[in-house]
């Protein structure tokens, strides 16, 4: 996939986005939305400038024209790697999706991977690796057979799993992702995958693993099905979703596109698709699972069996 394409290729349009980015800012939002549009004259074949000139018209108030933005956006990169569809379903333009655009999944984690570790542990309290690593020890064996890892990222449940773990796979969207795993070296095999379409031919796992993955994939039937599907009798899928609350869930079903573009899960829903596809509950704790502009971001933490 190629890099996003952050400038406009225009150096006086990237001079008038760059004083619009000044402007947004400092607050002043309609102002910055008038120069980039003025920049996109420029350059209206810009995918980026158009997502971009949605979110300062959004952050103006003006929803109409920021929806024309996101659309126009959308045409002109389909595979969306602005994510910018999801915007669309946040203002009520479009209807929720089962999941986000894959493009935009891979772009995210793709740009994101040098400072992975960095930003989310350190300066976000992340601590779903440590939480998942703890329940998953408590629910037992001592050690593992083979562990898949899905969605790896850059490796931080990895580190947790391999003292307990004969064999881990990670897998992952993310190119970028699996080259700063590989540096770790905690995985006998790393390997590109979306998890949505997810297939495997290996042998059975004692131990599947998803942290913080789902919210980044909406509906969860497809996925908890090739899980159950790929564990061995009595094998533990271990797993975290952002946590939405029984009145949040009220018009959805079970899950819900926040503000941040990630989805929440009901714990109901939760507890329903484990039902439903053979696993009995172990564990599940309710935690703080990062900070999200300086607040705590409520999760559920889950172990599950595969009952035989």
């Amino acid at each position: 996939m190629k890099p996003l394409q952050a400038s406009s290729g225009d150096l006086n349009a990237d001079r008038r986005a760059d004083y619009a980015e000044m402007l947004h800012a400092s607050g002043d939002h309609a102002q910055a939305a008038e120069l980039l549009l003025g920049a996109l004259e420029l350059t209206p074949l810009w995918a980026v400038g158009w997502f971009r000139l949605g979110e300062f018209q959004e952050a103006a108030g003006a929803l109409e024209a920021a929806a024309q933005a996101w659309a126009m956006s959308l045409t002109l990169d389909p595979t969306d790697r602005q994510g910018a569809a999801l915007k669309l379903q946040l203002i009520g333009k479009t209807p929720l999706a089962d999941a986000p655009p894959s493009a935009f999944v891979e772009t995210l984690f793709d740009h994101y991977a040098a400072t992975f570790d960095q930003s989310l542990v350190e300066k976000l309290g992340y601590c779903v690796p440590e939480r998942l690593g703890s329940a998953i020890r408590m629910a037992g064996p001592d050690r593992f057979r083979l562990v898949l890892d899905l969605g790896c990222g850059t490796g931080l449940m990895g580190q947790q799993l391999r003292p307990i773990a004969e064999r881990i796979e990670g897998y992952d969207i993310s190119s970028a992702m699996l080259k700063k795993a590989r540096v770790k070296g905690v995985y006998d095999v790393l390997a590109k995958a979306d998890l949505r379409n997810f297939s495997y031919s290996g042998e059975k796992a004692d131990l599947i693993t998803i942290a913080d993955v789902f919210i980044y994939v909406g509906a969860l039937d497809g996925v908890v099905g090739t899980v159950a599907a790929m564990l061995g009798a009595s094998g533990l899928f271990a797993f975290s979703v952002e946590k939405l609350t029984d009145e949040e869930t009220m018009a959805g079903g079970g899950f819900a596109l926040q503000p941040s573009r990630r989805y929440a899960h009901s714990e109901r829903y939760v507890r329903r698709l484990l039902d439903g596809n053979g696993f009995s509950l172990v564990s599940l704790e309710t935690t703080a699972i990062r900070q999200d502009r300086n607040k705590p971001v409520e999760g559920l933490v889950v172990v599950a069996r595969l009952t035989p």
